[in-house]
């Protein structure tokens, strides 16, 4: 069985491997599970995947079960939770972008309905195109961010090598880039 690079390293963890064979490059159709996925890689910046996987379930639970709506009220009392949660990043830029950005969305869902759909309704685009968009709408989201985001979540072509056996997987249920 071929595995892509990210698998195949002699090191290769388990927490690495149930990501890559079961989440990377998967569609979600939760919005709040994209909202998630988009926490998760902005506390990763600087800091290794492992780490984050590790704290994913702390993460879960900090910011209320990734609850756009609730985080979206966070005040100065949730703000200082969290940056005293040692289960967590404690990085206050980190903490600020996420109350910001489930903000954003808030603001998204009035005319798009849903995170996901404007997701949709902005695709295609090229990375480039995706980080301007991503910077004009939210805080704490780079290229790398905003590449990572939308590959894990299948928005972007990348996640796995074409002949690693997650990639025909995923292809089965129809991943964004494919309508490219």
């Amino acid at each position: 069985m071929s595995y892509c690079d990210y698998c195949k390293q002699e090191n290769s963890k388990e927490i690495h491997i149930r990501y890559h064979d079961n989440l990377y490059g998967f569609p979600i159709d939760d919005d709040n599970q994209l909202f998630g996925r988009l926490i998760l890689e902005i506390n990763q910046a600087g800091l290794s995947w492992e780490t984050i996987l590790k704290k994913e379930d702390n993460f879960n639970r900090a910011y209320s079960n990734f609850d756009i709506e609730t985080i979206a009220q966070y005040g100065e009392e949730e703000r200082e939770r969290l940056l005293n949660d040692a289960g967590i990043i404690r990085n206050k830029l980190k903490v600020n972008a996420a109350i910001y950005n489930a903000q954003q969305i808030m603001q998204i869902k009035v005319k798009f309905d849903s995170f996901k759909q404007w997701l949709d309704k902005n695709h295609p685009l090229s990375l480039e195109e995706w980080t301007k968009l991503f910077k004009l709408t939210f805080k704490f989201v780079g290229g790398e961010i905003v590449n990572e985001f939308l590959m894990s979540t299948g928005y972007l072509f990348g996640a796995h090598d074409e002949n690693c056996p997650i990639f025909a997987k995923i292809a089965k249920v129809k991943p964004k880039w494919m309508d490219v």
